[in-house]
């Protein structure tokens, strides 16, 4: 067990690999035969569900409802909009032919040349063409909108360099795309979802996030706007952890989707588009874990709570069965998960470590001396402190200690960004801070010239505009134009 967790790279002396070593270590995920795809484990996947879940529920107390639309996408529906072509073009893998067949040379299986599509297909890298292509359909009407739909999918972008769960050539996630009759409903209804987006991420992910609107270089492609979520990981990079689309009339136009008004004229729709995907849970690790293992804020931990019990023979154990199993049904009661871990081919000090490594958020342990004494340890994953305590209402204790685990996760990252986070005024001074890694707050001319300058010279970009805080204008730290407001730079994955 002790061997386990020392082969865990230390965080101060290689990020990446330490974060790769967790993924793989807590059984979250590996690489699969498929090159720059992963398979994500059972483990991982708990967590994606619970992050789904909550979504879900919050994207149906707005009013969108489910719906799935195909994997393939006709090419020729890409070219449709132009911007958004150009965004994706570097990325798309395509569906060429439809049929394989023996090679007659004995070469195996090869691509029945005869086979053919009339019109190649690109696999899904994101659905705003096909979804426009079926929403001419679906709208003719004022009485048909607003349409709020939502789809829970893969998609594929094809990546040269990826790392499990940041990036990687086929991933999960959810897309909304909704159409509006207005310009002002369209807006609202993106800004919705970004505040949705951001509470989620700091009421159940315990993860500060920092609203703002992306430069136009670093807009969805075929966006008029995009808005954004922001988290400062542990190593002072950020990672774009949300955005929601304001997309205008753009793919409405491109795709001649228009409805008869109450007067009957003809208008063309306002489009949004908005989506998070299992990019968040390397969000997860990196904004709150250890060099001991994972650290899971309780409202997403697959389990909550996991019991331990210690004991020498059969009777013992099944003494403290018989004690755990009221404590099981109590905290059950509650609506606590737990497991309880009574499995004998593993040592209590092997399940300690590989609790902890999993990021379990309490656990509780309970021996012989506990069922003599009506006590029970219970250990802190956050704070990796213990306490003994009596097992006398232990699952309303429990209850609020997760309440107070879920605050101090949140607070402790909230406080690394607050130190992380610094204003700049000269680029000489940000040539030397950027290294230093946190988020920068700098004056910025606007322009997209300046922009690439900083990006070429320093490898950070705009991370966003943010929509809250200071906004008093001043000089760019580049040009010295005037800036309407500091925007935040940082390094990012």
């Amino acid at each position: 067990m002790a061997k386990e967790l020392k082969e865990l790279t230390p965080r101060s002396k290689d990020f990446s690999q330490w974060y790769l070593d967790l993924v793989i270590k807590a059984d979250l995920a590996e690489n699969s035969a498929v090159r720059g795809c992963m398979v994500i484990k059972p483990y991982g996947y708990a967590i994606w569900e619970k992050m789904q879940r909550q979504l879900d529920d919050m994207f149906k107390e707005t009013g969108h409802v489910n719906a799935y639309f195909p994997l393939f996408i006709p090419k020729s529906y890409l070219s449709r909009e132009a911007d958004h072509v150009e965004g994706f073009a570097k990325e798309c893998a395509v569906v060429t032919h439809y049929r394989l067949k023996n090679d007659p040379n004995g070469n195996g299986v090869i691509v029945d040349p005869e086979a053919k599509l009339e019109e190649e297909l690109v696999v899904r890298p994101t659905s705003e063409t096909i979804i426009w292509s079926t929403y001419k359909n679906w709208i003719q009407s004022y009485r048909d909108l607003p349409l709020l739909i939502n789809q829970w999918a893969n998609v594929v972008r094809w990546e040269m360099r990826t790392r499990l769960f940041l990036r990687t050539a086929e991933f999960l996630w959810q897309e909304g795309h909704t159409a509006h009759a207005t310009r002002e409903e369209a807006v609202e209804e993106t800004e919705r979802m970004i505040n949705v987006y951001s509470e989620f991420a700091e009421k159940y992910m315990a993860m500060p996030v920092i609203k703002g609107f992306k430069s136009e270089s670093e807009r969805f492609a075929g966006a008029l706007d995009t808005y954004t979520i922001e988290a400062l990981m542990q190593d002072g990079k950020a990672l774009q952890s949300g955005t929601s689309h304001f997309l205008g009339q753009n793919f409405a136009k491109a795709f001649d989707v228009q409805f008869a008004d109450q007067t009957g004229k003809l208008e063309y729709v306002w489009a949004t588009s908005w989506g998070v995907s299992t990019r968040l849970i390397g969000a997860l690790i990196m904004s709150h874990s250890d060099d001991n293992g994972l650290v899971l804020p309780p409202k997403l931990a697959p389990y909550q709570v996991v019991i331990v019990p210690i004991y020498r023979n059969a009777e013992q154990l099944q003494q403290v069965n018989e004690k755990v199993a009221g404590i099981v049904q109590r905290l059950k009661a509650l609506g606590i998960s737990v497991k309880y871990d009574n499995a004998d081919n593993k040592k209590p000090g092997w399940k300690f470590s590989e609790y902890e490594l999993k990021g379990v958020p309490v656990r509780l342990a309970i021996g012989a001396r506990d069922l003599e004494n009506n006590t029970i340890e219970v250990a802190r994953r956050d704070t990796l402190t213990k306490e003994t305590l009596s097992c006398d209402g232990i699952e309303n204790y429990i209850k609020e200690l997760l309440e107070e685990i879920q605050e101090n996760i949140y607070k402790k990252a909230l406080d690394f960004r607050i130190s992380q986070t610094r204003e700049v005024d000269s680029y000489d001074e940000f040539k030397i801070e950027i290294e230093k890694g946190g988020f920068l707050l700098c004056h910025w001319d606007g322009t997209p010239e300046t922009e690439e300058l900083i990006k070429n010279e320093t490898k950070a970009t705009i991370r966003c505009i943010p929509l809250e805080g200071d906004k008093t204008p001043g000089k760019c730290m580049v040009t010295g134009k005037p800036s309407k407001q500091r925007v935040i730079f940082a390094r990012s994955y």
